[in-house]
């Protein structure tokens, strides 16, 4: 359990799908806490049920046994991956919809409403869009129109579904980058599901890890990747999470020994064992960097891609 305030917790919590006598159980006995003001990430193989979780957790689903506390319509804003059919309304339409839930059976907007609308425009970004019609959006200014709804309503916890799905990275990058600073700012509890592993591992404050056995581990990034459980649960294939890297195997015989320090460092190693090549603070072969250029006994290159031409070459 988290030791900060907690915006909500779960008690023995079992989620899944009843289906007359049967029950089809996703995660079971669930005692979870989110933490008040952080960006909680929701991570595990597809298929597990993070989408169903989230669901239940807002209340769109009821669960198999257990309790969530507080239970309010008016804790939770949920941004989940269905399609928006309603193409023709305006963004300002779009958020807008986020105030429903606090109109009377007038459904009459008052100027705290248009308020709530504007400020979710401004702090997402787009409030200079909010007369365009929803087909004319790209795919991430439409996701960033779902973000600013759901903080139209003005909810404590913002719990949101693959929300970076089918972006490209600049807008994924985006996405997560605002959801943290809603955490930092306005003291957001979010929780996110999602599959952006490099990014949860930057980003998040903590994990929910989804674990084979109808579980769930929680703890920070950085202890559930030093204490083996991402490589437990995601089985990776060739990278190591520890490095954030790809595992090359080197085919030649040559050992690099380079020398040199910060980014330029990183990718002329990563080029080189990519290329085959052992690297390591001894070899045969001595790689000097400069600010601009790179250094053998007899060569000195501007690129390196010509670096590494000229290496192979030798070996061959």
């Amino acid at each position: 359990m988290f030791d900060r305030y907690q915006s909500f917790s779960t008690q023995n919590l079992s989620v899944g799908y009843r289906h007359g006598q049967v029950e089809n159980v996703l995660f079971e006995s669930l005692n979870l806490s989110l933490p008040e003001g952080k960006l909680t990430c929701f991570m595990g193989p597809n298929g597990i049920g993070k989408s169903t979780l989230i669901r239940t957790i807002s209340g769109l689903q009821p669960p198999l046994e257990g309790k969530l506390s507080p239970l309010n319509e008016k804790s939770f804003a949920i941004v989940l991956t269905d399609k928006i059919s309603a193409t023709n309304m305006s963004v300002y339409d779009l958020v807008s919809y986020g105030r429903y839930p606090h109109l009377g059976w007038g459904v009459t907007f008052t100027e705290e409403d248009h308020e709530q609308v504007r400020q979710a425009l401004e702090e997402v970004g787009i409030r200079a869009i909010s007369a365009k019609r929803l087909e004319e959006l790209s795919d991430g200014q439409l996701q960033l129109a779902m973000v600013a709804r759901a903080l139209a309503q003005n909810t404590p916890v913002l719990l949101l579904d693959e929300p970076t799905a089918h972006l490209d990275l600049n807008n994924r990058v985006e996405i997560m980058t605002l959801l943290l600073e809603l955490t930092r700012t306005k003291n957001k509890s979010i929780l996110v599901a999602t599959h952006e592993l490099d990014l949860a591992l930057q980003m998040a404050d903590y994990i929910w890890l989804a674990t084979r056995n109808n579980k769930i581990k929680t703890g920070t990034p950085e202890d559930l990747v030093l204490d083996g459980s991402f490589d437990d649960v995601f089985q990776f294939k060739g990278f190591d999470l520890k490095t954030g890297k790809v595992q090359h195997k080197p085919f030649r015989n040559e050992t690099i020994h380079l020398q040199g320090k910060g980014h330029r460092y990183l990718w002329t190693k990563n080029a080189l064992e990519r290329e085959g090549f052992s690297v390591s603070n001894e070899g045969a072969v001595l790689v000097k960097i400069s600010d601009s250029e790179w250094h053998t006994n007899n060569n000195t290159f501007s690129s390196v891609d010509r670096l590494v031409q000229k290496l192979k070459q030798k070996e061959s």
